[in-house]
């Protein structure tokens, strides 16, 4: 990619109960992330997520995770890189029936939750995460986490010849790694959307940023996450989109 895309998880709500904002968020971002039905979602709710994002021209990613749909996919289940790999395929087989019945396609995968953590930290599980999708369409990206030291996940990438695109967040705390702040820990999710758009434009200008303990670290990344689950993110993520248009080069 020549510029930094915006993503966002979309597609959550299950049944009547609702989840996020889709429809404010889809008209300001690149790439919509759709539940595929095992941390959140359901058939009704793919399908109207997909014609959302295709009435907005975003490309569609499948968003596939670990079968918890108690614990919105944020806790690590003890899976085989085996089991891993077949759960993979069938939520991007689900999501790709949902995309042919509207006409279009899945661009690329993003690992939700705890499995997106879990693959980082294992390099059998990337692994098993990586061969599902070349088995499935070896042209799709796979969505990463864009960390200080990548090389062990670009190798394992590289060797089975699939794609990166190295993730970064404007709305999450890092440790000196560059990787995640657990959720639970205080501070790990930024709440004012004056440091979010700070942190967003030193993500696309590629410059440092303060890790929790106080550390510089420098993140390379190929798309943005933002999250919008209230009017406050819709704001940010306005004012993010701005920022990151006048940033892109003039044939973007």
């Amino acid at each position: 990619m020549s510029s930094l895309l915006i993503n966002a998880d979309m597609g959550e709500s299950f049944g009547p109960w609702v989840m996020g904002m889709d429809e404010h968020v889809m008209p300001h971002v690149d790439l919509a992330n759709v539940a595929c039905g095992f941390h959140a979602s359901d058939p009704h709710v793919i399908r109207r997520t997909v014609r959302l994002a295709k009435a907005h021209e975003v490309r569609v990613g499948a968003h596939p995770s670990y079968p918890d749909l108690v614990g919105f996919g944020r806790r690590s289940l003890a899976c085989s890189p085996a089991e891993v790999e077949d759960l993979l395929l069938y939520q991007l087989g689900a999501l790709a029936g949902i995309c042919r019945a509207e006409a279009t396609d899945i661009h690329y995968v993003k690992p939700h939750g705890a499995l997106y953590n879990d693959m980082i930290r294992d390099p059998e599980l990337f692994a098993a995460v990586v061969k599902a999708v070349k088995d499935f369409d070896p042209g799709l990206p796979l969505m990463t986490m864009a960390a200080c030291d990548t090389s062990t996940q670009q190798e394992i990438a590289d060797n089975l010849g699939i794609r990166l695109w190295f993730e970064a967040f404007a709305d999450r705390a890092y440790d000196n790694q560059g990787r995640l702040v657990s959720r639970q820990t205080p501070g790990a999710v930024h709440e004012d959307p004056q440091i979010i758009l700070e942190q967003a434009i030193k993500i696309a200008r590629g410059e440092p940023l303060t890790s929790i303990d106080g550390q510089p670290i420098t993140l390379k990344a190929d798309t943005l996450c933002v999250h919008g689950d209230n009017n406050e993110s819709i704001a940010a993520i306005q004012s993010i989109r701005e920022a990151l248009l006048a940033l892109r080069p003039p044939h973007d």
